[in-house]
Parts: structure tokens; C-alpha cells; sequence
């Protein structure tokens, strides 16, 4: 009988199930599964507080986007209770002036009743290029967003915004942790990716081709390749 290693999965930014859906029907025969509801806080601390709070007592934990903020407050939080962590198409930084900036907007726009122009306007960041005209990629990222609405869009916004730099906590990372993100990711580009694979002891990276940054639903096959290596060797 296969023992299945605990799962923890963090969406990102307007995401829910539907973004691992593919990793928690391919590496069910290695794994146990849970996506945690992080629709519900404005910051990072109280996001990971409510994760932790519903988690096992251990477990491998894996985070794309604001799912990895997440994952490096829970680090920081309860390190000891995460055998492996995956940090996906994320970054290490507090947001950038520039990023604040953007958020903002996107928020005006929410708050004057205009949410569902909010998707559009992210797709081009979300998704690489050629996967634009795909129909079906971008109604399933579409209806995701709209399932996690306006409120939670701006809970997660401020928490995002209000999240601190992890960048000198990352030394102190003692589990296997594999760093993964799409080579055309506009939000978290890889050169993000280097930079905290040079200051976690012994991280792995691995970076996907012709992939934006909503990897785990854009190159399914290659993120499944890669989180049962992670989760297995």
C-alpha cells in the first residue's frame, strides 16, 4: 500500500479548485490532496494562520502566485510542520511600486462595478500569448474569477499589496523545495525564480517553455512531472 504524502494547496490571485485540477487528479496515487479557500483574509499572516488552523499535522505544501506569498508566511509561521514546499510562477519581493500601482486600478475598477472587466484585462498577464485564443483555457480561468468575486478580489489585492519582502527569511527554508514558474511568466519572470533558488539551501528549479504564468492549468503535463519528482525522490 502506497503512503500518501499530505498535499496543501494554495491557489493565487481569483483562483480556486478548478487551478490544481489536473495535479489533484494525476498525483492522487502519491498524494492526498487539499486546496485551501484563501478567498477569506486581506493579509498574509491571517491567511496562513486560517491554513494552518485546517491542515494536517505535516504536510508538503505547494503555492502559485499569491498561494506562494502565502506559502512563505506559513514558513515562517510553522516551518517545522512542512516536509516539501513547491513555490510556483511566485516571487519573494514585496511589491514594487509599479505593482501597487496596477493593483490599484484594478481595484477602482472593481469598486465602480465593473468586475468582470477585471478578467480581460489580466488574461494577457496570466496567460502566454498563443494560449490567448484558447477557448476553453481562458472560460475555465474566466470562471474561476468570477466564482471568487469582487469581495474576495479585494481581500486577496490587499493582502498581496500589504505582504512584507520574504527575501531574508529564505535561509532559513530546511525542506526539500523546488521552485517551478513558466519562461514567458510576465508577473513572476524567472529571473525571480533565480534569485530565491540562490538563497534557499538546496533548491531545485525548474522552468517551463512556452508557458505564462498560470502554469499548472497552461503545461499541466510538465508541472505533473515535475511535483512527483518533488513529492516522491
Amino acid at each position: 500500500m502506497v503512503n500518501k504524502t499530505p498535499l496543501v494547496l494554495l491557489p493565487g490571485l481569483l483562483c480556486d479548485r478548478e487551478l490544481w485540477r489536473r495535479q489533484i487528479e494525476t498525483l492522487g496515487d502519491v498524494a492526498s490532496p487539499w486546496v485551501a479557500d484563501l478567498a477569506l483574509d486581506d493579509s498574509m499572516a491571517a491567511m496562513a494562520r486560517r491554513v494552518l488552523a485546517a491542515a494536517p499535522p505535516s504536510f508538503a505544501l505547494a503555492g502559485l502566485s499569491m498561494g506562494g506569498y502565502c506559502a512563505l508566511e506559513i514558513m515562517r509561521q510553522d516551518p517545522a510542520r512542512v516536509t516539501r514546499l513547491a513555490l510556483l510562477d511566485t516571487g519573494a519581493r514585496a511589491d514594487s511600486p509599479e505593482q501597487t500601482a496596477r493593483r490599484h486600478g484594478l481595484i477602482e475598477l472593481a469598486e465602480k462595478g465593473e468586475f468582470h472587466g477585471v478578467t480581460p484585462r489580466l488574461l494577457p498577464l496570466f496567460l502566454h500569448p498563443d494560449r490567448l485564443k484558447d477557448a476553453e483555457l481562458t472560460g475555465r480561468v474566466t470562471a474561476m474569477a468570477h466564482r471568487v468575486g469582487k469581495e474576495a478580489f479585494l481581500r486577496q489585492q490587499k493582502a498581496i499589496m500589504g505582504r512584507i519582502d520574504s527575501r531574508p527569511h529564505l535561509a532559513r527554508i530546511g525542506c526539500p523545495t523546488l521552485l517551478l514558474c513558466g519562461r514567458q511568466d510576465q508577473l513572476t519572470p524567472p529571473a525571480l525564480h533565480q534569485e530565491m533558488a540562490s538563497l534557499i539551501p538546496g533548491a531545485l528549479l525548474d522552468v517551463i517553455e512556452d508557458c505564462g504564468h498560470l502554469s499548472a492549468m497552461e503545461r499541466p503535463d510538465a508541472v505533473d512531472a515535475a511535483l512527483r519528482i518533488w513529492l516522491t525522490e
